[in-house]
């Protein structure tokens, strides 16, 4: 006996090496069927492959099987059954016709002797063996051992099972998975809300431009950036050199002017000529007065004074003190805090379908623990490059009154809400937009 169990370990020894030694899965396949004789003793062998399609891949006695035969069509039925009831967890199973159903049971006995081993090997598939005789237990537990090494030898050269096969294996397996499988089917088609983000910035919403009055240098800025002033507070001023210089000029035109005039006036009592010239010093008299009344004017203009309370918004004084300006250019912007609005600049590539109405948050740099709700107002029909370079929307909007405004000029990131949309789209609209862009659709 002990000889016999020598003998049996030498010959397991030898098909472990064989095994290792093949070149591909379809000489291994042979050596698993036939080969494997020369430890067990069995009439029919067959290998059942779970790779890229099940099928039989080896039967013992030939070299390459018919899969349209009759014997490979009820071999394919009797395998699908063993691989539906049995785990890859069990490494081997002996059957025989009692243990089948009734399809299967009934042509038994014309494709296979009454016993039957079935050896498990993992995702792979299996090897079956059938004989005349029943199964010992020290053969199973060779076996067992031997289809652990094919196992690994098949590890090497068996095709892995694509994600087509994991799939319908795990939808096989249990009764409950088909209705698990159509949780993520309808999460995917969940109508959710559409949303972008915009870069934005807390301005006023009736804002009162101070502009230059004239063209000039400006001499003085009388105030500081968010400074709050009070109607009638100077704000800036500029270089009055040459308009005083002007003014100074025409006062003295209109004082000599008024000599001129008086001049005449007493000449012209006793000399018809001067009487004549009375009339013309009198024009040049009321000329040179409105000439000097100007100019004093156009001085007093040099000193600009709120209009109106608020917050004067600018850079920096520095920024423009010394700074030649032209008539009209801008210079500051008089606020009401308590009157802001939001301003957001959408990027051209993230545009959507937005209509006035739809609901905007903006989420400050400053305090992210803070949100601001607003409503959308209007938007812009054509995109422009703002400050950062970028070509964008601008769009307005209104703070709901009904929350503590956020402070003049902050910035932050404002998310605008569109239509519903169906939750996988609204995932894959981005890689189905650079997609389109790449294919050229």
């Amino acid at each position: 006996m002990e000889q016999e169990h020598n003998q049996s370990l030498a010959i397991l020894l030898h098909l472990l090496h064989r095994a290792r030694e093949c070149q591909g899965s379809a000489q291994l396949g042979f050596v698993m069927v036939n080969e494997t004789r020369q430890l067990l003793t069995y009439r029919q062998a067959a290998f059942w492959s779970e790779g890229l399609r099940r099928h039989v891949a080896s039967l013992s006695g030939l070299a390459d099987p018919d899969p349209t035969a009759p014997y490979l069509q009820w071999l394919h039925k009797l395998f699908a059954h063993l691989a539906q009831q049995l785990d890859h967890q069990v490494n081997s199973h002996c059957c025989d016709a009692t243990s089948m159903p009734d399809e299967l049971a009934s042509e038994w006995s014309a494709w296979l002797p009454e016993y039957g081993l079935w050896l498990s090997l993992g995702e792979y598939g299996a090897l079956f063996l059938a004989r005349e005789q029943p199964w010992s237990d020290y053969e199973i537990k060779l076996a067992e051992e031997l289809a652990h090494g094919y196992q690994h030898a098949l590890s090497k050269y068996a095709p892995r099972r694509n994600w087509r096969r994991v799939a319908l294996a795990w939808l096989q397996g249990g009764r409950y998975r088909k209705a698990w499988l159509m949780v993520p089917l309808l999460v995917c088609f969940f109508p959710v809300r559409m949303s972008v983000l915009a870069h934005a910035e807390v301005v006023p919403s009736e804002p009162l431009l101070m502009r230059a009055p004239l063209s000039g240098v400006i001499d003085k800025v009388l105030v500081l950036p968010n400074q709050r002033v009070a109607k009638g507070d100077a704000l800036f001023s500029l270089d009055e050199t040459v308009q005083a210089g002007q003014y100074a000029l025409a006062l003295q035109e209109a004082l000599a002017a008024k000599e001129s005039f008086r001049v005449n006036a007493q000449m012209a009592v006793t000399d018809d000529k001067n009487r004549l010239e009375l009339s013309q010093g009198k024009a040049r008299l009321e000329a040179k007065d409105i000439s000097a009344d100007y100019a004093g004017r156009e001085v007093v203009r040099l000193h600009v004074a709120a209009p109106r309370d608020g917050v004067v918004v600018f850079s920096d004084r520095n920024d423009w003190q010394g700074k030649a300006v032209t008539l009209g250019e801008k210079v500051m912007t008089l606020a009401d805090p308590d009157k802001v609005e939001l301003t957001a600049w959408l990027p051209a590539a993230d545009a959507v379908d937005l209509r006035p109405g739809s609901p905007v948050t903006l989420y400050p740099n400053a305090s992210p623990l803070n949100a601001y709700d607003a409503t959308l107002v209007r938007i812009a029909y054509k995109a422009e490059v703002n400050d950062s370079n970028l070509l964008a929307y601008r769009m307005q909007a209104r703070f709901d009154s009904q929350q503590k405004l956020p402070l003049l000029g902050q910035m932050g990131t404002a998310r605008v809400y569109g239509d519903r949309v169906p939750l996988c789209y609204y995932l894959l609209r981005r890689p189905l937009t650079a997609a389109r862009q790449w294919l050229g659709w």
